[in-house]
C-alpha cells in the first residue's frame, strides 16, 4: 500500500476518553511490518516502530497519523523501514539506541537501492531519507527521558546489539513493549530480563515452537561445516547482515579457528558500526578478534578468491539477492559444496524455494541447485518457553501479543490466559485498556 499523508490512516480521530489506547497499523496477526500507536487521556502518544515487510513487492503498514515521537526498537527493516516517511511527512523525532541510530542510514540506503533494482516504488525518497538521518534522539540503556507526560527508559532486548525494550510510565500505568526479543544470551548480545509492568506488549514470533538448546545447535552447525570442509567442499552460509552474520563469525572463530572464513555483503559495513558501540556488544573484544580473523571481501578479485575458502558467510540471509546468489551459482556444480541456512526462510523467499524445490531464482531464472542444504535454528527470537517464562515474570494484568501469526499467538495465549488478560489484536483494530 502506498499513500500520501492524511489520506488513508486507520487511526481514530476521536481523543482517548479513558485508559490507554493501542492501535496497530501493522505487525498484528503477522510477523514484521510493525507499527503501533499508543495514546492516553493526556494526549501523549508515541508510535512504536514503523517498518515494512521486505517481501516482493514489499508490504507496508497503514498510514501513521500525525505523530511527534516514534520509538524505533532496532535496525531491522521490518521495524525501521518506513521511518523516513514519518520524518519527511510529519517531522517526527525518532528515539532509539546509539547503535540503531548509527545503522539506520545503511539500512535505509540499502532499501532504497533494492527498490530501484527490483522496480517497486517506495513511499519515501532520498530527501526523506536525508531528513530521517538527522531526526534521531539517542538514549542509553536505563536512561530516563520524557515523551509528553510519559517517562520512558530502554532495556536490553537481547535480539541484536542495540535492540531495546521500552518501559513506559504512562501516568502510573507501566507499559513494557518488548520489540523483537530473546532471553537467551547469544554470541554478540546478552539476553533480556523481565521488567515488572501492568501492560506487556509481547512479540510472539515463535509462539508454540521450542528452540533446541543453543549450545547444542551451534555445535551441530560447526560439525556440519567441518564435515563439508573435510570432503574438500566450501560451506556457503547465507546470513542476515545485522545479527546472524556476526554470530556465525563468532561461533566459527571460537570453535574452529583453523578454518579460512570469508565474509561478504552488507554485514561488513554493519560490523564496523557495531564495533563503534562496544558498550552494546557482549564481549566486544571477542568480536574484534573474530573480525580481524575472518577475511572481508572488498572487491571482485576478493570474491573470486573466496571461492577457494573453507566457509563463505554472506548476505542475503533468505537468498533474495546479495553476493550469496553469485557464490551459489559458481559453486552449485560441485556436490562437495553445501549451503547451510542459519535462519528463518519466509514464504516466497529464495531460501524457502531452495528448501521446498531444490531450486533458486538466479538472474531471473529458476535454477536447480543440487547441493546439500541443511537448516539450523540459530534464531535470536525467544521461543515459546522463553516467551511464557518472561511474560509470567513481568507479572502484567494484560498482555498484547503482536509480531505473530494467529497460530503462534493462540499457543501463547493458551499458556498465559490463566494468569493475565490476553489480547490478540488485528491490524486496524483499537484496544483500550483501563
Amino acid at each position: 500500500m502506498l499513500y500520501r499523508a492524511g489520506r488513508t490512516s486507520t487511526y481514530p480521530d476521536d481523543p482517548v476518553e479513558s485508559g490507554i489506547r493501542f492501535h496497530f497499523l501493522g505487525g498484528a496477526g503477522e510477523v514484521g511490518n510493525v507499527g503501533c500507536v499508543i495514546e492516553d487521556v493526556s494526549g501523549t502518544k508515541v508510535l512504536m516502530d514503523y517498518g515494512l515487510a521486505p517481501t516482493k513487492p514489499p508490504k507496508y503498514p497503514s498510514e501513521a497519523p500525525m505523530i511527534d515521537h516514534a520509538i524505533i526498537t532496532h535496525s531491522h527493516i521490518d521495524h525501521i523501514g518506513m521511518a523516513p516517511w514519518l520524518v519527511g511527512h510529519h517531522g517526527t523525532t525518532l528515539h532509539g539506541s546509539r547503535l540503531t541510530s548509527s545503522l539506520s542510514e545503511i539500512m535505509w540506503r540499502d532499501t532504497y537501492k533494492v527498490s530501484s533494482i527490483e522496480g517497486y516504488p517506495l513511499a519515501w525518497d532520498k530527501r526523506d531519507l536525508d531528513a530521517a538521518i538527522g531526526a534521531w534522539q539517542e538514549h542509553d540503556m536505563g536512561e530516563q527521558f520524557s515523551i509528553g507526560q510519559w517517562d520512558v527508559s530502554f532495556h536490553v532486548a537481547g535480539h541484536i546489539p542495540g535492540a531495546v525494550m521500552s518501559e513506559i510510565d504512562a501516568k502510573g500505568r507501566k507499559i513494557l513493549w518488548t520489540g523483537d526479543m530473546d532471553t537467551r544470551t547469544s554470541p554478540n548480545v546478552t539476553g533480556a530480563t523481565p521488567v515488572q509492568c501492568d501492560i506487556l506488549c509481547l512479540e510472539g514470533t515463535y509462539g508454540g515452537k521450542y528452540h533446541p538448546d543453543r549450545k547444542e545447535e551451534e555445535d551441530r552447525f560447526v560439525k556440519r561445516v567441518l564435515d563439508v570442509v573435510s570432503r574438500g567442499g566450501v560451506a556457503v552460509v547465507p546470513a542476515f547482515a545485522s545479527g546472524r552474520g556476526q554470530d556465525v563469525i563468532r561461533i566459527l572463530h571460537k570453535a574452529a579457528p583453523q578454518l579460512e572464513v570469508h565474509y561478504d555483503g552488507m554485514g561488513t559495513r554493519v560490523t564496523q558500526v557495531w564495533m563503534d558501540c562496544p558498550e552494546l556488544i557482549h564481549e566486544p573484544k571477542a568480536l574484534k578478534k573474530a573480525w580481524h580473523w575472518c577475511r572481508r571481501v572488498r572487491s571482485k578479485s576478493d570474491r573470486k578468491k573466496a571461492l577457494d575458502a573453507d566457509v563463505i558467510v554472506t548476505t542475503s540471509g533468505m537468498l533474495d539477492g546479495g553476493p550469496a546468489i553469485w557464490y551459489i551459482n559458481r559453486l552449485r556444480h560441485d556436490p562437495a559444496n553445501a549451503i547451510l541456512l542459519t535462519g528463518y526462510q519466509a514464504e516466497g523467499s529464495g531460501g524457502r524455494m531452495l528448501l521446498d524445490e531444490r531450486k533458486l531464482p538466479i538472474w531471473g531464472k529458476k535454477t536447480p541447485v543440487e547441493l546439500e542444504v541443511t537448516q539450523f535454528s540459530l534464531s535470536n527470537h525467544a521461543g515459546h518457553k522463553e516467551l511464557v517464562d518472561f511474560a509470567k515474570a513481568c507479572s502484567p494484568e494484560h498482555v498484547i501479543i503482536f509480531h505473530a501469526d494467529k497460530g503462534p499467538a493462540m499457543a501463547l495465549a493458551a499458556d498465559l490466559e490463566s494468569e493475565m488478560k490476553v489480547h490478540i489484536p488485528e491490524n486496524g483494530e483499537t484496544i483500550v485498556i483501563q
